[in-house]
């Protein structure tokens, strides 16, 4: 995970330190740096940061008022001088109150606290791109019916729906459909990746099958029309769980 963070610190020693130690923590990536609450304001409308460091004292506006007047706030650390401040960033639930001249090991312990806030929320957006992604995937596999392979000079499509087996051949695969076989100068692994994972199976290091084409299943093989093929001990699982996937059982 990383924390996207923003300086606002009027003094350069001060803010030129926060750098230096945002720099020797992994997970924190400097946005931007600024000695100006405005100018990080038009920054903030820009990108949007996760963390924000800002002094109190400054020029034009104070670190207090910039962060009640920011329409979406990010976690705040406050770093100043004056301790007095203390009460009024903790009333304002910012994250930790620094006080200058401010320590690598106490700079490391506020972010920690960042961290541990931030990650829950990152785990629940996480938790949601599976799903997601596969939602997409579905899309990609039912909008694409067809593949283009070499044969020869020519580019030849064939549409997955004929496809019925693929044989690897070392540098070459060979593809059965209902109306031909054709050649074609490839990897079997190539020509997997390109094929739908909801259509097509691996069911040994020479052969992928197509669902709808299988006939009847054994334990040791798979016959499609005449055609007997073997499933190997390397892809037994993953066949097995294929198949149950679209509700097809094994006894």
């Amino acid at each position: 995970m990383t924390i996207s963070c923003l300086i606002v610190e009027d003094e350069p020693l001060a803010r030129s330190l926060l750098e230096q130690y945002i720099k020797k923590v992994p997970y924190l990536e400097l946005v931007a740096s600024c000695s100006s609450p405005l100018a990080a304001i038009e920054i903030l409308r820009e990108q949007p940061v996760n963390l924000l460091f800002s002094d109190i004292q400054m020029p034009e506006i104070t670190g207090i008022m910039l962060l009640k007047i920011l329409p979406k706030k990010p976690f705040v650390i406050f770093t100043t001088a004056y301790s007095e401040y203390a009460l009024d960033g903790y009333e304002l639930d910012v994250v930790d109150y620094l006080l200058k001249p401010i320590t690598f090991d106490r700079f490391l312990k506020a972010v920690e606290k960042v961290y541990q806030r931030l990650s829950p929320i990152v785990q629940n957006i996480q938790n949601q791109i599976p799903e997601e992604k596969i939602n997409q995937d579905k899309q990609n596999e039912t909008s694409q019916n067809f593949i283009f392979v070499k044969d020869g000079t020519k580019l030849v499509k064939i549409k997955l729906s004929d496809i019925l087996y693929v044989e690897g051949l070392k540098d070459y695969v060979m593809i059965y459909t209902q109306q031909q076989r054709i050649v074609t100068l490839q990897r079997m692994k190539n020509l997997e990746a390109e094929l739908p994972t909801n259509q097509f199976i691996r069911i040994h290091n020479s052969y992928i099958v197509a669902l709808e084409a299988i006939d009847s299943i054994d334990k040791e093989k798979v016959q499609i029309g005449k055609v007997f093929l073997p499933i190997s001990d390397t892809y037994r699982k993953s066949f097995k769980e294929f198949i149950e996937q679209n509700n097809i059982k094994l006894e």
